[in-house]
């Protein structure tokens, strides 16, 4: 179990890497959309991402290691990706659904992280992060859920009507 105990640490000092680097990428993604129900998911997604970095430091104090994260490269990778499709010159929807992309890149990345700390968790015994993971995995999930949503309508709105399409434009 102890070696359970230190990648369990390990992953979440990683999981805490990954929220603060998004804490920093979220208000581009919103100030580059559109759409103005996206931009509000977004800022209301960033207050959740600053509630699911503090859990993780209350978790980190609880089993007395330092809340300080090590660098998540995967955050790190899909982040600049990210930047990448944000760097393009898609405008509107075409945009936003370049954000959707990119985000649910994020949220299923992180549905994974928590998932796995939330077991390791519970096979640890420590219950009152169990209950916190399992939060912050739900709200993950309810995100990506909504940016399926907003990605059914907005895809729509990116994409050239048949009209256009036997005219060539937008091809």
């Amino acid at each position: 179990m102890e070696d359970l105990k230190t990648l369990y640490v390990n992953e979440l000092k990683d999981l805490l890497d990954a929220e603060n680097q998004l804490i920093k990428a979220i208000p581009k993604m919103a100030q580059a959309s559109a759409s103005t129900e996206l931009r509000s998911g977004f800022e209301h997604h960033l207050e959740q991402t600053r509630n699911h970095a503090k859990r993780i430091e209350q978790i980190l104090q609880a089993l007395g290691e330092t809340a300080k994260g090590t660098k998540c490269k995967g955050m790190q990778g899909i982040v600049a990706e990210g930047k990448e499709m944000l760097d393009e010159d898609y405008e509107g929807a075409v945009m936003d659904s370049a954000i959707i992309s990119a985000a649910q890149r994020v949220e299923h990345y992180e549905i994974a992280g928590y998932g796995c700390v939330r077991e390791f968790a519970e096979l640890l015994g420590e219950n009152e992060a169990v209950s916190l993971l399992g939060k912050t995995l739900e709200e993950e999930k309810e995100t990506d859920r909504k940016l399926t949503e907003l990605a059914h309508s907005i895809n729509r709105q990116a994409a050239p009507s048949a009209a256009e399409r036997s005219r060539g434009v937008g091809a």
